[in-house]
């Protein structure tokens, strides 16, 4: 399997990016809900919200996505990007996707001209941890991050 394109998805591609991104929720423990996936992505899209790079394989299917937040750094007073999706359809997986995707997302940031993109996961993925070490990203052991659930 080659990727032969990856480029940024429009409210046009919300029916091939969703199947991925209901895949992604569920992979975190949310119920099957392919209309929810699509309404959130097209809402995200729409609203100029998120930035969606797709890849595509040589028939056109989508291999892959990663999803992008704008937001900003105080310290460095500076908009930066939230890598906070990254997927790789099964029949797509060990050839290259992911990383290619980092690629992207990287050359993504470098084009909008920010300083740095940030992202998490799972303890317990270790797959997706090795990818990010090996595309270069540093695991921050300086910082605790904490949330409240509302």
């Amino acid at each position: 399997m080659n990727v032969i394109t990856i480029r940024q998805a429009s409210v046009a591609d919300v029916a091939l990016v969703a199947p991925l991104f209901n895949a992604y929720r569920q992979f975190y423990g949310k119920p099957d809900d392919l209309r929810l996936a699509e309404q959130f992505l097209r809402e995200r899209l729409q609203n100029g919200e998120s930035t969606v790079l797709l890849a595509l394989d040589t028939d056109g299917n989508a291999a892959g996505f990663t999803q992008l937040y704008p937001s900003f750094s105080s310290v460095s007073a500076r908009r930066i990007y939230i890598l906070n999706d990254l997927f790789v359809a099964p029949f797509a997986r060990r050839a290259s996707v992911g990383r290619h995707l980092l690629e992207a997302a990287a050359a993504f940031g470098r084009e909008q001209g920010v300083p740095r993109l940030s992202l998490s996961t799972a303890r317990i993925n270790s797959t997706a941890q090795a990818l990010y070490a090996s595309a270069g990203w540093v695991r921050d052991d300086q910082y605790f991050s904490y949330s409240l659930e509302l």
